[in-house]
């Protein structure tokens, strides 16, 4: 497995095409206090998969925080097939809208992927304290 791509953005949204428009990618988030929420935010990723990757395969996207304690989890799976002919390796995109996500602390967090066990980090978010920030 080889992540082609993770980011946070304001929206996401895959064309018919084969392509995703991304409209304000951001790694950064101020706040005036904690805990922090953020109204509205996307994680976009692309996996390209190995040969001997096929079938149904279970994930999971974790939020870590500061101190590397989930703060949100999202489970799912990815059924893996062949390619048709004229096609690169086979692909799972993923475009998920969070809403009304809570960060307890300031801080860097981090999404990270999570298959049979191992952990990927996909994309890193700091949380920082700006008390001018609305």
């Amino acid at each position: 497995m080889k992540v082609l791509y993770a980011l946070l953005c304001e929206q996401a949204q895959e064309r018919h095409d084969g392509r995703l428009d991304v409209h304000g990618v951001f790694h950064q988030l101020y706040a005036p206090a904690f805990p922090a929420q953020q109204d509205r935010m996307t994680l976009a990723v692309a996996v390209e998969w190995e040969p001997q990757e096929r079938g149904k395969i279970d994930f999971s996207i974790e939020l870590v925080d500061p101190s590397r304690s989930p703060a949100l989890s999202i489970t799912g799976h990815t059924d893996v097939s062949d390619s048709p002919p004229f096609q690169g390796p086979p692909q799972t995109r993923l475009v998920m809208p969070l809403d009304g996500v809570v960060f307890p602390a300031e801080g860097s967090y981090a999404f990270e992927l999570v298959i049979g066990g191992e952990r990927q980090r996909l994309a890193p978010l700091h949380l920082i304290k700006d008390p001018g920030a609305n």
